[in-house]
């Protein structure tokens, strides 16, 4: 069980406002919650002259805070002491959350990029990890946006699920690989219209949950937790362009 704050037993999943502890229930109340505020969170993102990470933010939080308190908040704030892994897939330091969705928005705005390294940029966003839950939904509405203002879509009802996620977790292992841009190349097709996207998102399989993985999480100050993540991104061998220092 994936419990970041160590009060599952108090408060249930992830301090949910229900307190519920049953993680089925809880999945199909975020599924729900999500298709509900599907349509304003697409409105909010269509108004956006250029998406910055604040945006990225506020389409979190659109989609549920009816069922987080933290919705909106990124691990920076909400964890910023713990490491969020997934077996022995890292995902980044939380004060690097920002800057690997920065680094995907910013390639991404540039036209000329987007449509050949589209599964560059959702990696970048899937590092980033910024929330405790609700990443991919929250993701793949942004993307969706980015693909749009650059004349092209990608089909999800033709990918399928498992190839996609082990792509994914290729390009976090090795963003300089081009694996997740490889797999998506045959998916690339024609500008979807934003009236269409309803319907479109709504259907595509997987998003409920309920059957992915759960992460683990566990304090960088235990030696072992902080030189699993060292080593991971030593073999990642990524540098953020917009931070020198890193």
């Amino acid at each position: 069980m994936f419990d970041p704050f160590g009060d599952f037993a108090t408060v249930g999943y992830l301090r949910n406002f229900d307190q519920e502890k049953d993680l089925e229930i809880v999945k199909i109340a975020e599924h729900e919650l999500f298709r509900a505020q599907l349509p304003a969170a697409l409105d909010f993102l269509a108004t956006r002259k250029r998406i910055e990470y604040s945006d990225f933010l506020e389409v979190h939080r659109i989609l549920f805070e009816g069922l987080y308190p933290w919705a909106g908040k990124d691990r920076a704030e909400v964890l910023p002491t713990s490491a969020i892994k997934k077996g022995e897939l890292y995902f980044s330091h939380p004060r690097d959350s920002k800057l690997a969705v920065m680094e995907g928005l910013s390639i991404a705005q540039d036209k000329k990029q987007m449509d050949k390294r589209p599964g560059f940029i959702m990696g970048m966003f899937a590092y980033g990890h910024p929330f405790l839950d609700g990443n991919g939904r929250t993701m793949l509405l942004v993307h969706a946006e980015l693909c749009f203002r650059a004349n092209m879509s990608v089909n999800w009802m033709r990918t399928n699920k498992q190839p996609y996620l082990d792509a994914l977790t290729k390009e976090i292992q090795a963003p300089n690989d081009g694996h997740l841009d490889a797999y998506l190349k045959p998916f690339i097709e024609s500008q979807i219209p934003r009236e269409s996207w309803l319907q479109f998102v709504s259907d595509l399989p997987g998003l409920d949950g309920i059957d992915v993985q759960s992460d683990d999480s566990a304090g960088y100050s235990d030696p072992a937790i902080a030189k699993g993540y060292q080593e991971f991104e030593r073999r990642r061998g990524y540098r953020f362009e917009n931070n020198n220092s890193h």
